[in-house]
This record gives C-alpha cells, sequence and structure tokens, in this order.
C-alpha cells in the first residue's frame, strides 16, 4: 500500500519503497536463510523526500535501521544501527517530517472516502463476512494503519508475503484462540499451493519459519490483516498431516476438561507417534507445554504420569528442551524426584536426562537441588548378588537407579555439576552399581564415570574405589555401547601410570588388542584406540601390545578412517615407536608412508600426534631415509607456520632426529627456501614449549658450519640472549646447548657477553635437573673461551666448591676437570691475562665424559683415568 502512495510528487508519501531482493523463498522471507534463524525477514529500500535513503530491515523483533548496502557487490550490513520501532509506519514518522505530514493527509483522504461508502450495499459475501469478523475481532472497526501495509489479499491467497509490521512480542496462544472455528473450517478447505511442495531436506528451514510466523502478529486486528493471517498459517502448514490437529483438538481438552477427560485426553495423545517432529511442534505450538507442566502441579498422580510420558518423548526434541526450561518445567521435575511413587521418579529423571543437554538446563537442575537428589536415586539399586533374586518390587527400585543414572549423565558434562555430584557422594554409589549384571544400568553408570573421570578428583576416587577392575571386566560384554563407554572411562582415567598398571594387570591390554579388529563401529573403535594410546604411555604395556600383535593392526588403521580413530592410532604409534623393535615393526608393516601422508592434514590433535610419530620414527636411520624420500622434512619445516602452538612444537621436536640422521643434512637444511630464517623467528614465540623445541632444532642446526654462519646473520645471537632469564629447566637445558654450539662461528661468544646472556647462565647450576647442569656446563665452557666472559663467570660465583661438587654429582672425571678448568677461569679472571684456555696447565687436550657425553679440556692422562 505504500508503494501505492509512492511517487514523484508533494503529495506522495515517499519517493520510491522496494526491497532489496527479488527473489522469495517458499516460506515467503526474503532474507537469506542464515539470517532468517536470527527472525529476520526482509530488507527495504525507502528513499524519503527530506532525508536520504535508508535500508530497514523487518525482522521479529520490530522494524529497524540497518547499516545499509556496502560497496562489496552490493551486500547489506545486518548491524543494527538505532533503535528498533513497531511498525514502519512508525519508524518512517520518527525518521521523516514530509513522510509524517503527507501520511496525515492520506489518513483524512482515505478516512473520507470510507465514509460515503458506509451506507451502501454490501455484496452477500462481504454482508455474511461481517459477523464473523466482528466474532473474532470483537469490533467492527477498521484501522487505517493496517491498510496502509496490506500489500493485497490477491497476492496472499497465492503465497506468504511478509509483512512490513511485526510485534516484537506476542503471546501465540492468545492469537490462536481467536482462530478456533475458523482454522479448522479452513483446514478442510486449504487452498492449493501455487508452488512447489517443501523438500524434506527444507524441513528446519520451514519449520523455523513457521514458528516465526506464530509469533509474529500485527499488533492491532483489521479486517484485512485478520483474513491475512490466517492464510498466512495456512500456507505455512499447508503440508502438515492431520496428526497436528488432532493434537491440538486434544491439547483443548487438556484445558478445559475434568480430571477424567484430561488423563483421556493424555492417554490419547500418547497413542500417536510422538517421536516425529509434526506431533511434537503441534503439542507446542497450541500451549500443549504449558498445560503438560502445569499439570506436574497438581496432585492427581496419574495425570503427572501421563503428563511426564508424553514429556519425556518430545523433550528429544532441542526446540522442545529449550520451550520446557523456558516454561519453569525443571523446578516441577526437580520436586518431582521426591515423590514417593517410583513411577513418577523414573518418569521425572528420564525426562530431566533428556531436557539437560544444554549448559543452561544443567545450571538449572543444579540451582534447584536437583543433584543432590538424582545421588539420592542411586541407592535404591541393589548388588549384583541381590539383584539376582530381586523381586518385582526391587526390579523398580533397579529401574529407579538407572534414571537417576541417566539424568547425572547428562549433568556431568558440566564442571560444576561433576563436582556437585562427587561432594553428594555420587561415587561410591556408581561404583556399587558398577557390579550389576544389568546391562541397561551399566551404560548410563559408565557413562557417568566416563565424563566425570576428565577431571584429577575423579580419577583418585575411582582408583580409591577400584573401578578399574570393572571397567575392564565390562570390556568383556557383547554390548558394543557399553564396550564403548568402558574404553572411553579407560582413556580418560589412564593418564596416572597406577591406572595404565591396573588395565595390565586385570588382562584388560588384551581385550583392547582384539576389539581392534572389528572396525565397523566407529564410535567404539575411536574410544578403544584412545585407550590403546593412553595406555601406551607405559612402556610395560607397549611390550605387551606388541606381544598381541596389536601394532601391526594399528598401522592397518592409518588409513581410510576418521580423524577422530586416526588422532588416536597415530597418538598410539607415536608412544610404541620410542622402542627400537617397534619402530622397526612399523617400518615394516608399511606405516612410514601413510604416517608421512597425514603431515597435509589441517586437525590440530591429529597432526601434533603424527609429527611426534615420524620424529619417533626418524631415529632409525632405515625410516629416516624413507622419511627424505617421502618429502616427510619438507612437510615437517612447512608446519613451523602452523598457528597453534602445539603444532610448531611438535614439528621443531621431530625435526631434531631428523637432521641427526640424515646425511648431509647441513645440505638439506639449507635447500629449504627461508627454512632458517623461519626458526629463528620462532624465538620471538611467548610459548616456552615452542621456544624449547626451537632451542634443541638450532642445536643441530648450528652443528653444520654453513648453516651456523647464516643463522647468526638472521639474530640468532640476541635472540637466544634475551631468553636466558628463564626458570623453565627444560628450555634452560636446550637453550644452553644451543649457546654452546652457536659459540662455534666468528665472535658469538663475545656477542652473547655482550648481549648479558653469561651471567644468567651461572644461575642455571643452581637447578636439581642435571640435565640442566650438563648443558650449563657446556655453555660455559664455551664462553669462558674469551677474557671478560671469564670474569662475568668468576663475578658470579661460578667457582664455588660447592657448585662444582654437585654439578656432576655421578661423574667424578668430569667433576674433577671442570672444576680445573673453572680454578683457571678464575685465575685468569684475576689476572686480567687472556682467556682460560690460555692460562691452563700444558699439554690439556679435548677428552669426552662416558656418563654425560660433553666435551670437555682435560690432561693428557684423561682417558686412562
Amino acid at each position: 500500500m505504500l508503494k501505492n502512495f509512492s511517487g514523484k510528487g508533494e503529495q506522495t508519501v515517499l519517493e520510491s519503497i522496494s526491497y532489496t531482493s527479488d527473489y522469495e523463498f517458499s516460506n515467503g522471507c526474503r532474507a537469506p536463510p542464515w539470517r532468517q534463524i536470527h527472525g529476520e525477514i526482509c530488507y527495504v529500500l525507502v528513499k524519503p523526500h527530506d532525508v536520504e535513503t535508508l535500508c530497514i530491515t523487518c525482522s521479529a523483533e520490530g522494524v529497524f535501521l540497518n547499516g545499509g548496502k556496502t560497496d562489496n557487490e552490493g551486500e547489506i550490513n545486518y548491524e543494527r544501527k538505532g533503535e528498533i520501532y513497531k511498525d514502519l509506519v512508525t519508524f518512517l514518522k520518527e525518521k521523516s517530517a514530509k513522510f509524517s505530514e503527507n501520511m496525515s493527509k492520506q489518513e483524512k483522504r482515505f478516512s473520507d472516502k470510507k465514509e460515503k461508502k458506509e451506507p451502501t450495499n454490501e455484496p452477500p459475501e462481504k454482508e455474511e463476512a461481517a459477523p464473523v469478523q466482528k466474532a473474532i475481532t470483537g469490533s467492527g472497526k477498521r484501522t487505517l494503519e493496517k491498510n496502509q501495509i496490506n500489500f493485497g489479499k490477491s497476492q496472499m491467497t497465492k503465497r506468504l508475503e511478509p509483512s512490513l509490521r511485526w510485534k516484537a512480542t506476542v503471546r501465540f496462544k492468545e492469537y490462536r484462540s481467536l482462530l478456533r472455528d475458523p482454522q479448522e473450517e479452513k483446514h478442510r478447505r486449504r487452498p492449493e499451493r501455487s508452488g512447489p511442495p517443501v523438500k524434506p531436506g527444507r524441513a528446519q528451514l520451514v519449520r523455523k519459519s513457521t514458528e516465526k510466523i506464530e509469533e509474529i502478529v500485527s499488533e492491532s486486528s483489521s479486517e484485512s490483516e485478520e483474513d491475512e493471517e490466517p492464510l498466512d498459517r495456512q500456507e505455512a502448514n499447508a503440508d502438515l498431516p492431520s496428526e497436528y490437529w488432532q493434537i491440538q483438538k486434544l491439547v483443548k481438552y487438556l484445558k478445559g476438561g475434568n480430571q477424567t477427560a484430561t488423563v483421556i485426553a493424555l492417554c490419547s495423545m500418547k497413542d500417536f507417534n510422538l517421536a516425529q517432529e509434526t506431533c511434537q511442534l503441534a503439542i507446542r505450538d497450541v500451549g500443549g507445554l504449558e498445560v503438560l507442566i502445569n499439570l506436574l502441579d497438581t496432585d492427581e498422580v496419574k495425570c503427572k504420569i501421563g503428563s511426564l510420558k508424553i514429556l519425556k518423548e518430545i523433550s528429544h526434541n532441542p526446540q522442545i528442551r529449550r520451550n520446557i526450561v523456558d516454561l519453569g518445567g525443571l523446578p516441577v521435575m526437580v520436586n518431582t524426584l521426591d515423590s514417593p511413587h517410583k513411577s513418577l521418579k523414573c518418569l521425572a529423571a528420564e525426562t530431566i536426562a533428556n531436557v539437560a543437554k544444554f549448559r543452561r538446563a544443567r545450571q538449572a537442575v543444579r540451582r534447584y537441588g536437583g543433584i543432590t537428589k538424582l545421588v539420592a536415586l542411586l541407592h535404591c539399586g541393589k548388588s549384583s548378588a541381590e539383584l539376582a533374586q530381586s523381586s518385582l518390587y526391587d526390579a523398580r527400585d533397579v529401574e529407579v537407579a538407572r534414571c537417576g543414572a541417566l539424568a547425572l549423565w547428562s549433568c556431568s558434562k558440566s564442571y560444576t555439576n561433576k563436582e556437585a555430584i562427587r561432594k553428594a557422594g555420587g561415587i561410591p554409589l556408581l561404583a556399587r552399581l558398577l557390579k550389576t549384571s544389568h546391562e541397561n544400568m551399566l551404560i548410563p553408570v559408565v557413562g557417568t564415570l566416563q565424563e566425570c573421570a576428565s577431571e584429577e578428583n575423579y580419577r583418585a576416587a575411582i582408583k580409591a574405589e577400584r573401578i578399574i577392575e570393572n571397567l575392564v571386566k565390562n570390556l568383556n560384554s557383547e554390548n558394543e555401547q557399553l564396550q564403548e563407554h568402558c574404553a572411553m572411562a579407560i582413556y580418560q582415567c589412564a593418564e596416572d601410570k597406577e591406572t595404565r598398571d591396573l588395565v595390565r594387570l586385570h588382562g584388560g591390554l588384551k581385550r583392547l588388542a582384539s576389539l581392534l579388529d572389528n572396525t565397523d563401529n566407529k564410535e567404539r573403535l575411536a574410544a578403544v584406540t584412545g585407550a590403546i594410546w593412553k595406555c601406551s604411555i607405559s612402556k610395560e604395556n607397549v611390550t605387551k601390545f606388541r606381544e598381541y600383535k596389536a601394532i601391526e593392526t594399528l598401522v592397518g588403521l592409518l588409513t581410510d578412517q576418521p580423524e577422530e580413530v586416526l588422532v588416536n592410532v597415530v597418538g598410539a604409534l607415536g608412544e610404541c615407536c620410542q622402542d627400537y623393535e617397534n619402530r622397526v615393526l612399523v617400518r615394516k608393516c608399511g606405516g612410514i608412508p601413510p604416517l608421512v601422508n597425514l603431515l597435509v592434514g589441517v586437525n590440530q590433535a591429529l597432526l601434533v600426534n603424527v609429527t611426534k610419530a615420524v620424529g619417533a620414527c626418524a631415529v632409525e636411520p632405515e625410516s629416516m631415509m624413507i622419511i627424505d624420500r617421502l618429502d616427510g622434512v619438507r612437510l615437517l619445516w612447512s608446519l613451523l607456520k602452523n598457528p597453534h602452538p602445539e603444532v610448531k612444537a611438535s614439528a621443531a621436536w621431530a625435526l631434531c632426529p631428523c637432521i641427526q640422521n640424515t646425511k648431509d643434512a647441513g645440505e638439506m637444511v639449507r635447500s629449504f627456501v627461508g627454512g632458517l630464517e623461519l626458526v629463528v623467528n620462532l624465538l620471538k614465540s611467548d610459548n616456552k614449549e615452542v621456544l624449547a623445541s626451537v632451542c634443541a632444532a638450532i642445536t643441530n642446526i648450528a652443528k653444520d658450519q654453513e648453516n651456523l654462519a647464516v643463522i647468526t646473520d638472521r639474530g640468532v645471537v640476541p635472540l637466544l640472549s634475551k631468553l636466558a632469564n628463564t626458570n623453565n629447566d627444560k628450555l634452560r637445558r636446550h637453550l644452553a646447548e644451543a649457546i654452546s654450539h652457536c659459540c662455534m662461528w666468528g665472535r658469538n661468544r663475545v656477542a652473547f657477553g655482550e648481549y648479558k646472556a653469561v651471567a644468567p647462565l651461572v644461575h642455571y647450576l643452581k637447578s636439581d635437573d642435571p640435565n640442566v647442569h650438563r648443558a650449563t656446563a657446556q655453555a660455559l665452557y664455551q664462553l669462558s673461551e674469551d677474557a671478560d666472559n671469564c670474569v662475568t663467570i668468576h663475578e658470579n660465583g661460578a667457582v664455588k666448591r660447592r657448585k662444582m661438587e654437585n654439578l656432576f654429582e655421578n661423574c667424578h672425571l668430569c667433576q674433577r676437570k671442570v672444576e680445573t678448568h673453572l680454578r683457571c677461569v678464575a685465575r685468569s679472571a684475576r689476572d686480567g691475562s687472556g682467556s682460560a684456555a690460555g692460562v691452563m696447565p700444558h699439554g690439556l687436550h679435548r677428552w669426552k665424559c662416558s656418563v654425560c657425553t660433553v666435551t670437555r679440556r682435560g690432561s693428557k692422562d684423561a682417558s686412562s683415568q
């Protein structure tokens, strides 16, 4: 209608008004699907007489100004730029004074025409429609505002047309009450759709649009819009089955019937296929959820049971779950857990298990005391011996405990809820239920333990309750779901060495290895390979896996498997390949090529594990030849550019054995364009693991003089010096080794002293790690070739005998020679003469300690000693 009053001239309300897009979806919306989920319907370009062109968003919340069209191929900036108005006319009156003035004139003119037409006789159809309209609206008056946004009935009979006025918040229950009888009548004689039927793949889009249409109802109720709204509803639900309308009739009986009628309606509703989404939404659309939740507050047990049975079925729908929480259904269900009727307890717990699939619901369960009550339900369970002679009454107790465990399983995905379960005494009760032989009971119990085992407190409690033995026992079950959850629980618990030993002692490794043969169930395979990976951290377990032929099977799983499985398989091989025998076995089974092929992936966890596995295999020269031939070193080097620090660090660690075991490694490293510069720049990282791994790589790179010259030119000395003030022993060790090797070129020794790297190194001798001591002694020896560094070393107390006695406590020869060398350092510092090497006793030559493998200077009889 606004378009009819738009154009050139002073009397028109607007210069122009149009949609931004000519394409209209089958649900009538013009907004793209990814904006429809935000409740947006269409976008309108409006050019008033006195202001610039406005780009307006019409949504479920109302009408607001957006960012307008961008320069990027006419895309719209969807961000809201102002307040939300209830309709388009109100918005334009606020933005344009000319529009407001001309609109008033048009209203007066239209009102005069209406008064002239009132005495005339209406056609018979309209005379019959008048009382119907009056009955629906309660008023025979028409408002001009509604007619101004009506785009024509002729268009609405063909398809759904998005209105330019939307109410922000409307209770659909009130809207449905206006359309009771007309809706049923029009359902019997629905108009045919002009467009094609909705395909199953578009069911989600149609469903969301239907929800949006139900909520987007105009503010007032003119005749034209009341005619329009039922048509909207008909069009949106044109393909709905008859069950949809039958369920809505039953809900009316629930609202207005007596106790007997309510029970009958509940039973009739239960006979429908409530797993079908149409039936679920039918209950919600007509306000059935509120009625079902209200029935839980009654004193009639039969009504409560019927209501919970329906809620339990329909709460599998994610939308219904959120609606139940929004309507305050969880507090009522939590209170139902205190009921003396066991059937009510079971149904309430199962419904809570379905609803508590998202964070807000889990928080609500905890906030209303649901965790403690659910843990109390576990007391109903009996031990395995008692269940063997259980009566019908005991079987109901078992069902109560099962439903309680099922609800706890859903709630345990929250860390706070895990702590609440532990404080409520849930672990001993779960441990007792784990001894039962009922698989239906075991699955939620093990599932809850699996979720909770991610926390260290739980792992300690699980060991104390001797749960590992029962987890291993249930691995022998024929139920694949139970096997999966047991394997996943072992995966979570096997972070601890004692747990890994318990799995081996109870025979769990053999069962895990046998489960690798069945690869059809990918979820179970991922859980089993994950358990094998964590158990492989212990060398004793690796030996057992080799005995059970598990390594060959793992190599066969390196291809044609989902990433969830590959991450665990490669992680397990990375642990197994720490042993020489397993490295040879992986190579002979053809495992090197698929491992190298996985280096081109993008999964972060997979890249971390595969780089570790490739690095472990590279220790063996023959495997390294295969890796080099497959261009594996270049792929590892390229991973140093990965944005994830863990991947960078793992790739750098893997490069170390590759450089060590490659013939002509120096030439290979130089062949990577920009490779050395990339390594040096990684010393600017803030991640300690990345820094330690890069220092280790530099240690190996610097063994080649040409490469050492290149990285020196790239500024490796100041970057290494900047890292010297660290307390991380792992970084200290590899940093000291890198400094000692970088001293071999030019005046790098002097440069380290100038960049203040010598004094911090002396303090490394206070560390408790002997590896740090050895690397530091090596670095101090190289630095002491410069006289100024000798003075710095002496001033920082490196020559104290107490430190020298602790430096190499397991190597008396090395300790004595280093102490002799540092005494010379002290003498050089006192005398101010030359380097320490220049004042050493005549005849010293280089010797190697058999314990620490650090090259030092010693007397000629060092080797004989």
